[in-house]
């Protein structure tokens, strides 16, 4: 086998932060060494837990519209790679929202698969903690900060929202990010594609 296979199975039987897990663990990942476009998001939800499947809902219909991706593009594992910051869904906030990502997932994982995956070209930063972790002090007060500067990140990051549904109020008051943004993340992605 080789190790990013090994690596894989050990993660899928990662039991790291089992007890704070309220549907137990299921890491949901998808990496291979020919991927150029990285996916870094949150973490799953009760969608993706139950299938197995990364961005296997209605955010992933956003993304894949951003992208101009087809599903069966989006989910070729040989062209897009998806390691989000935290593996396994990790519950649901007061707010009604999710918790956020597990905090021993990404620094735990992310440094073993990085090396193995390391055709890739692009990685989409989707959210405030991708975008805090990889850009570090790069990364402006604010998601919404962030995201307007995110020439300021390429060619390796472009950061961009989460495509949930909470996301829509952000879009209107946002219209660059739809103007200026997804017309040239669907170029790259394209490039990076064909």
């Amino acid at each position: 086998m080789s190790k990013l296979k090994d690596l894989i199975t050990i993660i899928e039987a990662c039991r790291l932060c089992a007890d704070q897990l309220p549907l137990g663990p299921r890491p949901v990942l998808r990496v291979s060494k020919t991927a150029k476009l990285m996916i870094i998001g949150q973490a799953p939800g009760t969608k993706v837990h139950e299938s197995g499947v990364p961005w296997e809902d209605a955010s992933g219909d956003r993304l894949r519209d951003w992208l101009g991706l087809t599903p069966d593009i989006f989910d070729d594992q040989t062209l897009v790679a998806i390691m989000p910051m935290g593996f396994c869904y990790p519950g649901r906030a007061a707010n009604g929202g999710d918790n956020p990502p597990r905090p021993e997932c990404a620094p735990e994982w992310h440094p073993k698969l990085l090396p193995l995956v390391s055709e890739v070209k692009l990685t989409l930063l989707v959210g405030g903690f991708a975008q805090k972790y990889y850009l570090g002090k790069a990364a402006q007060k604010t998601m919404t900060e962030t995201v307007r500067a995110w020439q300021e990140h390429l060619p390796r990051f472009l950061p961009i929202p989460h495509p949930s549904w909470r996301s829509t109020g952000w879009l209107r008051k946002n219209s660059w990010f739809e103007a200026e943004v997804i017309p040239d993340l669907r170029r790259r992605v394209r490039r990076l594609i064909d």
